[in-house]
């Protein structure tokens, strides 16, 4: 399998890229050489072998989630460099 000067201007094209004339060689070149070698890979016998799903056998191990406050609402607010009544006040950042 191989493709052409077309397919790559193409693929630039919808990818939004631009390319020299030379760079459009490279790209070609490399193409090539990463759909010869998925040909290699096609002829591999598969039929035995079950689709990976995770790349390790590892599991995570999470732990309960416990709710329970760590301060009060009182203690947050008083560490604010500026508040409202039960709110922190910040800066305006949307107009």
């Amino acid at each position: 399998m191989s493709t052409d000067i077309q397919t790559i201007k193409k693929i630039a094209h919808l990818a939004r890229l631009e390319f020299n004339e030379e760079k459009e060689a490279e790209m070609l070149k490399d193409m090539n050489q990463i759909l010869d070698w998925m040909d290699k890979l096609r002829e591999l016998d598969t039929t035995s072998v079950e689709p990976l799903i995770h790349m390790s056998e590892e599991v995570n191990v999470m732990r309960e989630d416990v709710m329970h406050q760590e301060i009060t609402h009182e203690q947050a607010l008083s560490n604010a460099p500026k508040k409202d009544s039960d709110y922190f006040r910040v800066p305006k950042v949307l107009e």
